[in-house]
Formats: structure tokens, sequence, C-alpha cells
């Protein structure tokens, strides 16, 4: 009973958190409420079933011996500690997500240094274990005031009596565990309201069984033969020619000016970077004035999207220029190595290519994906186990190199001064480079050197995003006085938005991220109105270069006069097709819904299905799932 008091108030303090976006009315509270105890009761059959095993194989001559004293007392105390430490665990998860547990926490249990590490600086930890351990202590004394132990320890159950339990726990964990899937939980067209029937350590579990999803075994879809004719025409251009026929996308893009200079290029991706920040979107906080004044002086995307909520959805987007999967980011999935991603371009072309993150690459499986599409890695490596290959290309960044580190890696001056120092190297060498750079500072607990800005270090993301930029200011500044400057061009994009989170299954303003190219030689200073996404940026750019390139990429070339306006965006379930201001969401269960967005107040109103539309949208993702998992992204 306490756990499910104790659920009741976290669903009832939830409410109250988002107040202006729930659902108010008296049934959505009641279903809410009730959903939430429906999974609730299943979490405890769960949870509960082992104790059951336990006591049914316990002869009755044993129980009440010191040792079933020591193992009751000991797995009571241990289940009641985590299961309180989960409740607390629950409600910092909100606060970052917005959202019940999910594929994030489960991704947490694996690169456990840097979460408790972010967790430490973040948040009180020592009073949040003492809060813990207090009410563990609190439960446990209400329960021997109560008589618990005794009985448990005096009672002598029949077979009969143990069977039954045993029985109706048995049934109910497998009815929960082969029946009851956690997308039925989301029954609101409200999301908050959905994500507060949930119950989060069913959430958590459900996520790690489901973390890869095949496409048509959970969404809408359509003949393979029709999607890729559906693509295939969207993709086509009088500059490039398919190389086969049927299954595919793979042709050759043909500059008809082409270009065999090489200008090096700085890639930068950043932490976090929404375009609710910038002055050029309507802040007016004052934590982005290099960046705004980069937009006036650059290529600069005012209409762009993310395809996705984490880094590594932005660094499959922009490596791989393909709409976002269901599941994990292949990023992080097995079998993805040698892939034709936009270092392909670059390497075929005679490039250095380098990969440069503040933390330890292992996380989130970045050196193995980078590593393995061949970039040379620079990181912050503690002896992560990796494969004999991905270490010969990895460098360490040495503590003489770091100014400031917290826990998810050195300060984001350091790793663009790694950057710098890397590329005068690769300039003395005389062949061209190609450096992604991940920054990681915009991140929490948003700590950073002090006496660079003017907001004190670990105050709030304000802070994280001002220091950002003022990295990125002395960047430019020190890259200016480099004999490689007047030959390199740099990219900047975010990797996703610092929130992702609203009412509705896809909140769309809160995937609208900036893009610049800067320093492009011969190249006017100008805004891109055009919708599009993160997986257009580096066609764009090879266009802008005027490159003739072989292209197996879903993006396209923004100013190529036959670019169709779209973007691509979802979350690891929710796949989304957004043209001018209409919206169709395909959802698993073979779901879809289709709206029309409107970017005042960013709220989707229903619109009738329209079956080209879902076609299209379906064909986008069908074909990027059937040509990874097909290996013919190889």
């Amino acid at each position: 009973m306490w756990f499910l008091a104790i659920s009741l108030l976290l669903r009832l303090g939830f409410f109250i958190w988002q107040y202006d976006e729930v659902s108010w009315g008296p049934v959505n509270v009641l279903q809410t409420l009730l959903t939430g105890l429906f999974f609730d009761l299943g979490t405890i059959a769960c949870i509960s079933l082992p104790a059951a095993i336990y006591y049914s194989l316990m002869p009755n001559k044993w129980i009440g011996t010191w040792a079933d004293k020591i193992l009751v007392w000991f797995f009571t105390s241990l289940t009641i500690f985590i299961l309180v430490f989960t409740f607390f665990a629950e409600i910092t998860f909100w606060e970052e997500f917005r959202t019940r547990f999910n594929f994030i926490a489960v991704d947490y249990l694996i690169y456990t240094h840097e979460v408790v590490a972010n967790i430490n600086e973040s948040y009180p930890l020592p009073l949040l274990i003492g809060g813990v351990l207090f009410i563990t202590v609190c439960v446990l004394l209400l329960f021997y005031k109560k008589g618990a132990f005794g009985l448990t320890f005096g009672t002598k159950a029949s077979f009969k009596h143990r069977a039954a339990v045993l029985l109706s726990l048995s049934i109910t964990t497998l009815i929960f565990s082969l029946f009851i899937t956690n997308s039925q939980a989301e029954w609101s067209t409200n999301r908050y309201n959905s994500e507060i029937s949930k119950s989060g350590i069913y959430s958590f579990f459900a996520a790690f069984r489901n973390n890869r999803m095949d496409y048509d075994e959970f969404y809408s879809s359509i003949k393979d033969k029709k999607a890729f004719n559906i693509i295939r025409q969207k993709l086509s251009d009088k500059n490039s020619e398919y190389t086969s026929n049927g299954y595919a996308i793979h042709r050759t893009v043909t500059d008809s000016s082409a270009s065999t200079e090489n200008k090096n290029v700085v890639f930068i991706l950043v932490e976090s970077l929404s375009g609710s920040f910038m002055k050029e979107f309507g802040n007016t906080e004052g934590i982005s004035p290099f960046l705004d004044s980069l937009a006036q002086k650059s290529v600069f995307f005012e209409n762009l999207y993310a395809t996705g909520t984490r880094t590594v959805r932005g660094m499959e987007a922009v490596t791989l220029c393909i709409p976002p999967t269901p599941g994990q980011s292949i990023v992080k999935r097995p079998e993805n190595d040698n892939l034709y991603t936009v270092n392909s371009v670059f390497k075929k072309r005679g490039y250095n290519s380098n990969f440069f993150y503040g933390g330890d690459g292992y996380f989130d499986n970045m050196n193995a994906y980078f590593g393995g599409n061949g970039f040379t890695i620079y990181d912050r490596g503690r002896g992560s186990v990796l494969s004999d290959n991905i270490k010969a290309k990895r460098n360490n960044i040495e503590d003489n190199e770091v100014t400031f580190e917290n826990a998810w890696g050195i300060c984001d001056e350091d790793i663009f001064n790694k950057m710098l120092d890397v590329a005068d190297k690769q300039y003395a060498s005389k062949k061209p480079f190609f450096n992604f750079v991940m920054t990681t500072s915009n991140h929490r607990p948003y700590t950073y050197p002090s006496g660079k800005i003017d907001i004190p270090s670990g105050t709030g993301r304000q802070g994280a995003v001002k220091y950002t930029d003022f990295a990125l200011r002395k960047l430019f500044e020190t890259a200016k006085t480099k004999p490689w400057y007047n030959s390199t061009v740099f990219v900047i994009i975010a990797d996703h938005c610092a929130s992702s989170a609203g009412k509705d299954d896809i909140d769309v303003a809160n995937y609208h991220i900036p893009a610049f190219i800067v320093n492009l030689p011969k190249q006017n200073n100008i805004k891109i109105k055009k919708l599009c996404s993160q997986i257009d940026l580096f066609p764009t750019l090879f266009g802008l270069m005027h490159w003739s390139y072989d292209s197996d990429f879903f993006g396209r070339d923004v100013i190529a006069n036959r670019f169709e306006e779209r973007a691509l965006m979802g979350t690891y379930r929710k796949l989304t097709l957004m043209k001018d201001n209409r919206v169709m969401i395909l959802s698993d269960q073979k779901k879809q819904a289709f709206y029309s967005w409107n970017k005042q107040d960013n709220n989707l109103a229903p619109l009738p299905m329209e079956q080209h539309f879902l076609e299209e949208a379906i064909s986008w993702y069908q074909t990027a799932d059937y040509l990874f998992t097909n290996k013919m992204l190889k």
C-alpha cells in the first residue's frame, strides 16, 4: 500500500508541476490516475514475484530461523531502498526530460561514470542519499511497529495458500510481460497526461526491452517498391544520376562547375543549442552575442529542424544524412562501421579526418562509431574497452591540456584549443583536414571556468549557453591568426534543442536549431528561409563548394532550385514529416495522426488524413530502415 500511496503522491506532484499544460478535465484526471494505478499494480506483482518464489520454496520448519530473518530483513531493506531511490530519481529525470523513465534511463545504467558524476555535480547527492536512507528506515520502522515482520516470521502457510499466491503473481507478471505494453498508457492526446499515467519502473523495463524497433513490425508500411519509388522521386535532380534501379538511393551528384579545391572544414556540433537562445529568433537575454553576429556574416539556416532529441541523433543526422529510424540511433547500433558517411566523401578527396570530444568517447558508443567510419579520435579516455582497430586511432587529451573539466568532459575552450593544435600539425603536413568537434559545456551541471562571462558558473542553462558563445568567439579569434584560416570553412550546428518535451507527441518548436556555414570564399552572406533538416547540412555545404561526389544521403542541397521543403524529426518511437505547417506523426502500434501546426502558439490541431502525405511520411522512414538493416549503407 505504501508503494501505491507514494506513486499517487508522485502523480499528483507531476500534475502540479505541469499545471498549465496537463488536461485538468475531471474525466482526464480520473483516467490518468486509474491508468497509473493499473500499471502500479502490475509493477507490484513483478516486484513481489521473487519474494513469493522464496516463500513457496521455504519449508515451514525454517521460517523464523536466524537465516530466514537475515535474508528477509536484508532483501526487504534493499527493495525499499531501491524503490524510494527510484522515486527520487523519477523527480530528477522529470526535471531534465519531462517524461517518465525511457531508453535514456537505460543508457544511464551503462555509462555510470558520467551519470553519477553529473548527478553529484548537479544535485546535493549526500542530501538525496540521506533522504532515501531516512525514508527507508521510516518505512521499515512502520512495518516493524505494525507487526509485519512478526507476522512473516510466525506464519506457517499451507502449500495450497503458498501456491495460490505464487500462481496469482506469476499470472499477473506474465500478462504484464507479454500482453501489456507501455504504449497502452498513452491514451491521451496530451502527452503529459499519458506520461503521468505511466509507472516509472515499468517504463524503464519496457524501454530496456524495446530499445531496438523493427520498422515493419511496429509502424504502418507500404510496399517497399512503392516506398523507394516515392523517395527516389523526391531525391531526383538534374545534377544527380542513380547508379542502379530498385531498392537503393545511391547516385552520383555532379556539379557543372566542379571544383578540385579542397578547403579545410572545421565542423562543430554544439550541445543543446536551441534556436530560442538566439536574439535572431526573439531571445532578449543577450546570451548568444557572438552567434547572433555570426548569423549576419555567414550562410545562416533560419528554418532548420533537428532530427531528434539526443546527441547521437544529431551525429547520425549530420554524418549519414538519414532520417531518424525508430529505436536507438545508428551511432549506438551493432554493425555501424564502414558506412557511407560524409567522411566517405572527404576521404575520397584525400582529407585527414578527426573526431574531438571532451569526455570519454566510449559514452554513447561514439568512439566505436567514429573510429569505425574513418576518423582519428581525440578524447579524454579512461581506458575504456575498445577494439584494437579503434585503439590504433585513439589519442588521449592529456591533463596538461585541460584547464577545466566537469562530469561530461573538458570545457569548450579546451576542446577548441586541442583542435587548433591538431589543425596546426595537419596544415604542416600539407594535407586538407576535416575536424569534427563535439562540445559539452552547455549541459547540466552547467559549470565552466569562472571569470569568463558575467554569469556565475553552475547557476543554470543561460550561463552555459553564454559560455559556449564566448568559447566560440575565442576559437574564431585564435583561428584568424593561423596560416590555414583563409582556406578553412567553419560549420556550426546544434545536436538538438535543450528541451524537446511538450504536451503534444512532437513539440515542433523544440526541434528548431540554428546552423551556420562560415568563411566560405566567394560566397555571399545569405539567410536561408527554406524549411529543411539537419540531414541537409552537408549536401548543402558540398553544393556550395561545387563538389561532385557519390551519395547515399537522404539530405539534399537546400539552395538547389528543385529542393522540396520538408523536415524530418522524431523521438525513439515517434516519426514525423513536416511540410509547410502540416505535420504527420507515425507511431508504433501502426498508428498515425495528421496535424496543422500553429507556429505562433506551437499547438497542433487535428486534420483529416491525407493518404499521399501519409505514404510520403512512411516512405522516408521505411526506406531508411530498409537500407540500414539490409546493410546497404556499407
